[in-house]
């Protein structure tokens, strides 16, 4: 049987690389607070992987990304703090 020796990064290495995908990562949208409606839909595959990829990329939410989007569409003259589910 093969054997494959597992390198660690240095501390040095992996403490810079967890900093800088702090930095780079897309603020996080708040779940609405208050009464809220579910909505569901169904989306082909390949849209389902785009989406998700991009999340991941963005280090966001699906959900709050979805949201958002809804938000401008529908309601695009309304500002939206993402804090509360008010919007103004």
């Amino acid at each position: 049987m093969k054997t494959v020796p597992i390198k660690m990064p240095p501390a040095a290495n992996a403490e810079a690389w967890v900093k800088r995908a702090e930095e780079t990562r897309t603020p996080v949208l708040q779940a609405p607070k208050g009464p809220t409606k579910r909505l569901t839909l169904d989306v082909d595959a390949e849209l389902h992987k785009a989406i998700k990829r991009g999340c991941a990329d963005r280090g966001a939410q699906m959900a709050d990304v979805v949201r958002d989007l809804l938000r401008r569409e529908f309601l695009p003259d309304r500002k939206y703090d993402g804090t509360t589910n008010r919007i103004s």
